[in-house]
């Protein structure tokens, strides 16, 4: 093969963080995941999303499939959120985060989110890339590739 297939690690930004959770909850192929910024939570943005353009009234088991916070009690493999604090994206708010971290911490799981001060949808100040890169390869170091425990600071 081309890889370590018992080593491999998922993520995603935005609508790529959405698919890195639901990856995590729907299949075994991945070992830890990053996501950063994400909508996990489809029942906030009731008239829809991507190309979904039926209301949460309309079509409300679309909506809840599509909601990777109610897919946590399925997440088994570390997670690490990232977002910036001024998210001002309305599908995208810090607030995603923030629910889907207690929710995995709540049903035992394993998560660490970091919050980017001044940082919108996308992350722009030198300092905050250079804080997301260091945060997500410590990350895949320790939960990938096995390599014991990290650099990492603040709460897991």
């Amino acid at each position: 093969g081309v890889c370590d297939e018992r080593r491999v690690g998922v993520g995603g930004h935005s609508y790529g963080a959405f698919m890195a959770v639901m990856l995590l909850a729907n299949s075994d192929l991945f070992r830890a995941g990053v996501a950063r910024s994400g909508a996990y939570n489809r029942t906030l943005t009731p008239f829809g999303f991507q190309n979904e353009r039926r209301t949460l009234w309309q079509a409300p088991q679309v909506y809840l499939e599509m909601s990777p916070l109610l897919a946590v009690p399925k997440i088994r493999d570390p997670l690490l959120l990232i977002h910036g604090e001024k998210d001002n994206n309305p599908a995208t708010t810090p607030e995603q985060s923030k629910r889907l971290y207690h929710a995995i911490k709540g049903n035992g799981g394993k998560a660490r989110i970091v919050m980017l001060p001044h940082e919108s949808h996308t992350y722009r100040a030198k300092k905050s890339v250079g804080h997301t890169l260091a945060e997500m390869v410590a990350w895949y170091d320790k939960h990938v590739k096995g390599k014991g425990e990290s650099s990492e600071v603040g709460e897991n």
